[in-house]
């Protein structure tokens, strides 16, 4: 007989169902969340916790488990929701009740996870998420023989819409605060031929409650024509990478004017306010060009980040990007990359951190580690700023065939880099430590075609821009004020005549690694700018702009793009470039791919690898130019 919970429990309820089957939006609709969802598989690689207050008013307490296909639990992510449903994680129990979510538009391998669910013995019950899809294709089914056939409570769900979860919550309500009805110490994986078994019964009952209009999506069906041809799919991929790079120049250029000009009048303010001597004056240099100047230099790029994330979100929304992997699965299987790792290089772009954690998606070992080696090579959001500022500084803006421009399409040549290295490294890899090891076949569920929504995608900018903030509040400001106390202390002795930054432990410090950077074209400067930049790329930038400003005359007020282009060959310009393609200057991921890989050696390996193939790449880059008189 079960034991009622304790009053003053919080009744825990788990979200469990297929990846791409909506949970982590019906999550969101319960708790007032903001957690990521796309229109892809795989996004929720870890899971997540919320609360809610049922209109009865019970506390629940709810888990967003990562989406999985079965119990068996062939990957990380697919661990962890098994192990959270059978009580198996460490100072977790077991949820008091499962509420499965599945796909109203697509239930067969859906019911077949509830089949195998009930043999936990936990409490359960089936959301039919989505189920307005589900009738706007004529899709019908008989809600009532469904819950007969399944013998648990079954209800609809539209995550996305106001009202679209009341019928959960009701049943939630009705639900006895009983404990699992079982223990599930006993529960044992079903094998091959037991799950064959269970998608049988799945199938006998999606034929006896489920009726499907004979037709399919005309839409779907024709773009799909074109998006997945082996030829016309590869183009249109590639326009819009194109036109994604082209954007982000064409369209941010009068924000980013609005920004930086905001903040060159806040550092003239600033000047004018505070004297050049004393330490009112060593308070102004802070100030104008530690602060303002460091900082300033890298907020100045939000608007291209926000552009780029823009694009990335439409298309995750609209269903594209499943497509996308399908398309690059024959290119990355060439180069010894599962199919699957689209998906975390593709998450890479936006920062290589989240797109390492998600290569728990992939279920071989040796294809995930492959992956995580090569998904620092993705060109992340970090390398934005880097990129824009030498770009701006010494690509002209001018347009080639009167449309393309030639800034943004340097950008995409910057990507295509970063990508083709990826591909390249991975199959050195495979080569060298993974020869005779055959991949597992790519197998991917197709999303259907959405559009957008605009608070999600809004939610979404946000989400991001806070990030990129928070950052410069943090890494970035907190380097930038060692490198201006570097870059102007100790000050300069009485009667002085050099520029007083020549006397600071930066210029020391700088004069000191520049030999080893002098064949590569760098100054002892960028040597400054490189160190306190493994913490973080953008901190680049601002160091930059602090070492900049602070050598520059009274007279000199000119912004950073155009300092670098009166003091830099176009030779070293271009091999700055080419180092940041490779460079591995981000401290979290490093400690990321320790976590995930378990293993110090492997992060070793990956900073090493990386930073000899930055060097080589900047070597070439700037013997080759200088060679063709660019030096």
């Amino acid at each position: 007989m079960n034991e009622l919970l304790p009053a003053q429990r919080n009744l825990a309820v788990a979200l469990v169902g297929n990846p791409n089957c909506g949970k982590t939006a019906l999550f969101n609709a319960l708790t007032g969340s903001h957690q990521r969802a796309a229109n892809y598989p795989g996004v929720t690689i870890e899971r997540k916790v919320g609360h809610l207050a049922t209109p009865a008013g019970r506390q629940v307490n709810v888990t967003d488990l990562p989406g999985t296909y079965s119990l068996r639990a062939r990957s990380p992510d697919e661990a962890i929701a098994r192990d959270i449903v059978l009580g198996h994680r460490k100072g977790e129990p077991r949820p008091d009740l499962l509420v499965c979510v599945a796909d109203a538009t697509n239930l067969r391998l859906g019911l077949r996870l509830v089949l195998e669910l009930k043999q936990t013995g936990l409490p359960l019950m089936l959301s039919l998420n989505m189920i307005d899809i589900a009738r706007h294709r004529g899709i019908e089914i008989d809600l009532e023989r469904l819950s007969a056939e399944l013998g648990l409570p079954v209800v609809t769900s539209v995550a996305v819409r106001r009202g679209g979860t009341d019928a959960l919550l009701a049943e939630i309500d009705r639900r006895e605060a009983h404990a699992p009805a079982a223990t599930t110490s006993a529960w044992m994986a079903p094998d091959a031929a037991g799950l064959r078994a269970l998608q049988r019964e799945a199938d006998r009952i999606v034929a006896a409650t489920v009726r499907v209009p004979d037709r399919r999506d005309g839409l779907t069906r024709r773009l799909d024509a074109v998006v997945l041809h082996p030829v016309g799919g590869m183009l249109v991929l590639m326009a819009v990478l194109f036109l994604m790079f082209q954007a982000v120049f064409a369209w941010a250029a009068p924000v980013m004017e609005l920004i930086d000009g905001g903040f060159s009048a806040l550092g003239a303010v600033v000047g004018s306010l505070l004297p050049e001597e004393g330490w009112l004056g060593l308070l102004r240099s802070f100030l104008q060009d530690g602060l303002i100047g460091g900082v300033g230099g890298v907020l100045v790029f939000l608007p291209q980040i926000l552009i780029l994330f823009l694009f990335i979100l439409l298309l995750e929304d609209f269903g594209y990007m499943a497509r996308a992997a399908f398309l690059m699965d024959r290119i990355m299987g060439g180069a010894g990359l599962h199919g699957r790792a689209f998906i975390p290089l593709l998450s890479s772009f936006a920062c290589a951190i989240p797109g390492i954690m998600s290569t728990r998606v992939i279920d071989n070992r040796r294809d995930r580690l492959a992956t995580i080696l090569v998904a620092p090579l993705m060109t992340c959001s970090a390398r934005i700023p880097v990129y824009t500022l030498i770009i701006a500084a010494f690509i002209p803006d001018e347009t080639l065939w009167g449309w393309i421009g030639l800034q943004g399409l340097v950008m995409f040549g910057l990507y295509a880099v970063g990508i083709v290295s990826a591909l390249g490294m991975s199959f050195v890899f495979r080569r060298l430590l993974w020869r005779n090891v055959p991949s597992d076949p790519f197998m991917l569920e197709l999303p259907d075609y959405k559009w957008p929504r605009v608070r999600d995608v809004a939610i979404g900018l946000w989400q991001r821009a806070r990030a990129f903030l928070r950052r410069a509040g943090t890494i970035i400001l907190a380097m930038t004020m060692v490198i201006w106390f570097l870059s102007s202390v100790p000050r300069p002795p009485e009667g002085a005549t050099e520029p007083a930054i020549e006397y600071s432990f930066a210029f020391t410090i700088g004069h000191a690694v520049e030999p080893v950077l002098r064949p590569i074209g760098f100054n002892w400067q960028i040597g400054v700018a490189l160190i306190p930049g493994m913490a973080a790329r953008e901190v680049a930038v601002a160091a930059l702009g602090t070492v900049y400003a602070i050598e520059a005359s009274e007279d000199d007020s000119s912004e950073l793009g155009s300092a670098l282009a009166g003091k830099w060959s176009l030779a070293t310009a271009l091999a700055f470039l080419a180092w940041y393609v490779f460079a591995p200057q981000c401290a979290a991921t490093l400690a990321v791919i320790r976590r995930e890989t378990g293993s110090r050696g492997w992060a070793w390996f990956t900073f090493g690898y990386m930073l000899a193939l930055a060097y080589l790449a900047a070597f070439v880059t700037y013997q080759t130019a200088s060679i063709l008189g660019a030096g």
